[in-house]
């Protein structure tokens, strides 16, 4: 019986483990997710540097689907020049007006173009110079049209920084650098380090739960034990049958008068007793020098 409570006791926080790892792995989805938007974007490539007079094509992944059938995909890119800040309104790359993907590129400005495939959408910047360095915003928009009204139930989107330096000899490429690990990767990971430890924390649980029920258990035997022994010596001890031993009270006048010998044998006080003085005339004291027993003695 207690090995089946001690594994009933190892399933149970078993359980517990895993479905402490499904909510972090589930939490941690959730933040690379952006929420519950059934549309994952990101960049593959955080940080572009290019020299003036170099060709930016700026790259964004796309991944899920639309939450209905129906929906309407419309990619999108937004603009500002200051690196710490989101974008915001409706600026685009080169002072556009962004209002979602051009259905073509013949009014656009020179030297600016959109593209995209079924999982990743791009911006080509030709001939950068230092205007064109900020931030890049790359979003998708799912728009839902209900009786003629459009709705926009998702917006997920990602960014890149853009960096122009000075131009330079030789051939004018970009170069692309990510300091950071992608936003999600390090939720996962500290996941799966939650997990780790809590399974190898889990044998030492059970040692300490096993070594509390057995203390527990031989606290109960000793307990037992005691109860035994004070039954069995209680059937022998007058004092556990409930009632205790009587003193026997005895006035001045009973102790100070000669008594007699409870096993029989003869007091040295008693006449006739061997080496014993003899019963007639003095013996310790004149006769005349008896003392009398006094009323007070009689009345302790």
């Amino acid at each position: 019986m207690e090995a089946g409570l001690l594994c009933r006791s190892a399933l149970s926080r078993m359980k517990l483990v895993v479905w402490l790892c499904s909510a972090l792995f589930s939490a941690a989805n959730g933040e690379s997710s952006h929420g519950h938007s059934t549309i994952v974007i990101s960049a593959p490539h955080l940080y572009y540097t290019c020299p003036e007079g170099a060709t930016a094509k700026l790259v964004c992944a796309q991944r899920g689907a639309a939450l209905h059938n129906t929906d309407i995909l419309r990619r999108s890119w937004l603009f500002t020049p200051h690196s710490d800040q989101h974008c915001s309104g409706k600026e685009g790359p080169r002072h556009t007006t962004s209002g979602g993907h051009p259905h073509g590129n013949h009014s656009l400005p020179a030297g600016l173009q959109f593209g995209y495939s079924e999982q990743i959408f791009w911006a080509v910047l030709q001939n950068v110079t230092h205007a064109d360095q900020g931030r890049y915003c790359c979003m998708v928009l799912d728009i839902q049209v209900v009786n003629k009204h459009p709705s926009l139930l998702q917006k997920p989107h990602s960014h890149i920084l853009l960096q122009v330096t000075p131009r330079r000899n030789g051939p004018q490429h970009c170069t692309v650098w990510d300091p950071t690990p992608s936003g999600g990767t390090v939720p996962v990971a500290l996941a799966i380090a939650a997990c780790i430890v809590a399974l190898l924390s889990l044998p030492l649980i059970l040692v300490l739960v096993y070594k509390q029920r057995e203390n527990a258990q031989s606290s109960r035997r000793a307990q037992e034990l005691v109860r035994m022994d004070s039954e069995a010596l209680g059937h022998e001890n007058p004092v556990f049958l409930g009632g205790s031993p009587q003193i026997k009270t005895r006035t001045v006048s009973q102790i100070m008068a000669r008594q007699s010998s409870e096993t029989g044998c003869h007091l040295l006080s008693e006449p006739g007793t061997p080496l014993s003085p003899p019963a007639h005339g003095n013996v310790f004291f004149p006769i005349e020098d008896t003392i009398a027993e006094s009323p007070d003695f009689l009345q302790i």
